[in-house]
């Protein structure tokens, strides 16, 4: 059963594809990923820490090898939750993820460029 997550104004929608959300919440200082009937609580740290492990799953030889199993346990040090996921799953979760950050980098450029425009 998918959680619910209360939408309050403090929450930013930074990316979201069909599959998946992510949220920030300024007044908390992280962000909400809801995917795959998780919704799970992230620093930015650990949200790196998961983008790095979702990065790691080589999903040719998960596809390929007859010996490896059709799903991947998706687990980051010092979090509560993990994601079993199929290799469909992985690539959704990736962009998800993958958009996030391009999002955090467009906001990051579009800063820079409007501070340097002001001073």
């Amino acid at each position: 059963m998918k959680q619910a997550l209360c939408f309050s104004s403090d929450l930013i929608n930074v990316f979201e594809t069909e599959q998946g959300k992510v949220y920030q919440s300024d007044r908390e200082n992280c962000l909400f990923v809801d995917f795959g009937g998780i919704i799970a609580r992230f620093n930015f740290s650990s949200l790196t820490r998961l983008r790095k492990r979702l990065q790691e799953v080589d999903i040719a030889h998960m596809l390929n090898d007859v010996h490896t199993p059709d799903f991947e346990l998706i687990t980051i040090a010092a979090f509560d939750h993990c994601y079993l996921l199929s290799a469909i799953d992985i690539l959704q979760f990736r962009e998800l993820i993958e958009g996030t950050f391009v999002m955090f980098e467009l906001n990051h450029i579009i800063h820079d460029r409007l501070h340097r425009l002001v001073c």
